[in-house]
């Protein structure tokens, strides 16, 4: 009779576990159809989105800067790869160097480079002014960056003086006093300033060419440049020498070596006539 009962009450307990286990399985299969119908809905969304996403990955340029990708695919590509990203072994990214960059290696001959050295030498440039400026407008729609001010003249209303002592306290160590340049390691210079334009000046302090450093304007205000440009182009590559020849210009060294030098030989001579007369 127990066995019996405990029968019954198994096959009502099995009886009441079959509709809770539909409506389980129930629940699972809605969860599926609605993570399904999440699933598409998401794709549709990206399918819908996607080409505007594209576009920005993608922005229109300017006819300028137009005009200078086309350039840049022609002669700039092989080294700094497509949209200016790199190419390892070749030459660096350019995204965000900004047209202050492209300006001061392009416009003074620097770039395209003829073979991969220690430094890029200056040379007569292969682009003209306006694709100069065609090159350096679309590097700075690509990444941003520093960009020179408009015009030529950069040096009007520079203080001579206060560019001479901003000159002396940040440029002299590697440019020498008279801006004739000087030898740095690993085969690296300073290049001479006398060449230099006014914006070649300041697109070079503004992006650090080489082993220059970057003079931003936090660093150098807009008047410091101009000051120090000032000070470049009126004094350093006009001054008369006064005193005599200027033995290179390459600072005090150089005239204490002659002086020494100078002095050794006349004191010699000296003795030996002093000898000769005893």
């Amino acid at each position: 009779m127990t066995s019996d009962n405990d029968r019954r009450r198994g096959l009502l307990a099995r009886l009441r576990e079959r509709p809770a286990a539909r409506s389980r399985g129930r629940r699972r299969l809605g969860a599926a159809v609605r993570l399904i119908a999440a699933l598409m809905l998401a794709g549709g969304a990206y399918t819908v989105f996607a080409p505007g996403a594209q576009a920005q990955d993608n922005p229109q340029l300017t006819g300028a800067a137009a005009e200078g990708k086309a350039l840049f695919d022609v002669s700039c590509v092989t080294c700094h790869g497509r949209n200016a990203q790199g190419v390892e072994g070749r030459g660096p990214s350019l995204v965000g160097v900004g047209a202050a960059s492209v300006e001061f290696q392009v416009s003074s001959g620097r770039m395209p480079m003829a073979r991969q050295e220690a430094q890029a030498h200056r040379k007569p440039p292969v682009f003209t002014d306006e694709q100069t400026r065609q090159l350096a407008q679309y590097i700075q729609e690509l990444g941003g960056g520093p960009v020179v001010p408009e015009g030529d003249e950069l040096r009007e209303d520079g203080n001579i003086a206060s560019g001479g002592e901003l000159f002396r306290i940040n440029c002299s160590q590697c440019h020498a006093f008279g801006g004739g340049g000087g030898a740095l390691s690993s085969g690296k210079f300073a290049p001479s300033l006398h060449p230099a334009t006014d914006r070649q000046i300041y697109a070079a302090m503004l992006s650090g060419p080489q082993n220059m450093p970057v003079f931003g304007d936090n660093q150098l205000r807009p008047e410091q440049k101009a000051d120090i440009i000032a000070y470049i182009q009126e004094t350093l590559k006009h001054d008369q020498d006064p005193g005599g020849f200027n033995l290179g210009r390459y600072g005090p060294s150089t005239e204490g070596l002659a002086i020494f030098l100078v002095g050794i030989v006349a004191l010699v001579f000296a003795s030996l006539w002093i000898a000769g007369k005893s």
